[in-house]
């Protein structure tokens, strides 16, 4: 993964996306350590919002607590910018309670 990213910021690249996140927190914390300046995506991807989302239905874990600690892992682990389909969920929950 790091060797692609070597090669997108060979091509000129104006940020890197490291996707699926959530399964790939290792990678962006390394992607990120490797090319600092460039902004780093972290694709929070279908999958890893269904997970969440059936487990949270079947009463298994609460889900806001779930979705905002996935979305916290990514940022500490370099993430710039996260793309998600929980957004308007979690902008919803931290608007009504930041805490």
């Amino acid at each position: 993964a790091v060797r692609e990213a070597a090669l997108d910021v060979a091509e000129g690249a104006d940020f890197l996306m490291v996707k699926p996140a959530l399964a790939y927190l290792d990678v962006l914390y390394r992607v990120k350590a490797q090319f600092p300046a460039l902004p780093l995506v972290a694709y929070n991807v279908s999958g890893e919002y269904a997970m969440i989302k059936a487990t949270a239905e079947k009463g298994w874990l609460d889900e806001r607590t779930a979705v905002l600690e996935a979305l916290l892992s990514m940022k500490r682990a370099g993430a710039d910018l996260i793309i998600t389909y929980h957004a308007k969920d979690a902008a919803k929950w931290l608007r009504d309670n930041p805490s």
